[in-house]
């Protein structure tokens, strides 16, 4: 599966559900969220999570530069984002470049 090209402008929408849990659970607001679709980015096909539709995974820094791992789908041509949270170790090195 090919990775998404993401180009502007870009749309969100949001689940009510999705926007509650990552801001309780993760400490992330939507437009946190929102932000490394704008910025520097490494974004992937997720196919152990794709079953029953097409979900990628996205790397990538906030205006503030915290690193966040968002994971996605596109319907009807807008980002639908599912979670967000902060990158682990691991996912912040491989998103500065160094070797994992």
């Amino acid at each position: 599966m090919k990775d998404p090209e993401i180009s502007e402008p870009i749309d969100f929408e949001w689940d009510q559900y999705n926007q509650t849990k990552i801001r309780f659970k993760h400490g992330v607001t939507p437009k946190e969220a929102e932000e490394p679709f704008f910025n520097e980015k490494i974004v992937n096909f997720d196919e152990s999570h794709s079953k029953t539709e097409q979900r990628y995974k996205l790397l990538g820094s906030t205006n503030a530069g915290r690193i966040l791992l968002v994971v996605f789908t596109i319907r009807n041509n807008k980002i639908r984002i599912i979670s967000a949270r902060s990158a682990n170790k691991k996912e912040r090195n491989y998103h500065y470049g160094e070797k994992i």
